[in-house]
């Protein structure tokens, strides 16, 4: 016998006796003409046919990579890739669901509410003013119980005193900002 039998070469590669004679059906081993393992020809043969992640999977562990970086580097990149992948698939997910919005849809509604609740606080003055000054004016008269001289409030003054108060309270607003991330 010139070379290994399938046991041997299977101690020797660190491999099972299956994954031998798999390898022999593929054409990854050199074999002589009596049937025994060329260990050295199939040792570089299987190197360079094999996948080095099918390699480490059949060995358990390193010991199979024949590719030029560090199998821990391969396999670092391998999981990171597939975490990436992971987390990307869950996004999509949670994007499906209504979980996640768009960043920038989001804040050019929250930019939109402002404005919409900024305008409504801007016009307020002018359309309560009037109403304000009758029902200030009226409840004076009953504290005071003279209906002899009316009390008269001015809209106009009512109104301006308003928007003084509603714009500062508006500027002390325009402070804040949004922050989504």
């Amino acid at each position: 016998m010139e070379g290994m039998s399938e046991r041997e070469y299977s101690a020797h590669s660190g491999v099972s006796r299956g994954a031998i004679q798999k390898a022999r059906k593929a054409g990854r081993l050199v074999v002589y003409k009596d049937g025994s393992i060329n260990a050295a020809a199939s040792d570089v043969r299987r190197g360079e046919m094999t996948d080095p992640d099918q390699q480490r999977r059949s060995t358990g562990g390193d010991s199979g990579f024949s590719g030029p970086a560090d199998s821990s580097s391969y396999l670092k990149a391998r999981t990171a890739l597939t975490v990436y992948q992971a987390q990307e698939r869950q996004l999509a997910i949670q994007k499906k669901k209504g979980m996640l919005v768009d960043r920038a849809r989001a804040e050019t509604l929250v930019f939109r509410l402002a404005r919409q609740e900024r305008d409504v606080w801007v016009t307020w003055p002018s359309r309560v003013a009037a109403l304000m000054a009758a029902e200030v004016a009226a409840e004076v008269e009953k504290q005071s119980g003279k209906p002899v001289r009316p009390v008269m409030i001015e809209a106009a003054i009512l109104q301006r005193v308003l928007e003084t108060h509603v714009r500062a309270q508006l500027d002390a607003l325009a402070d804040l900002r949004v922050n989504l991330g």
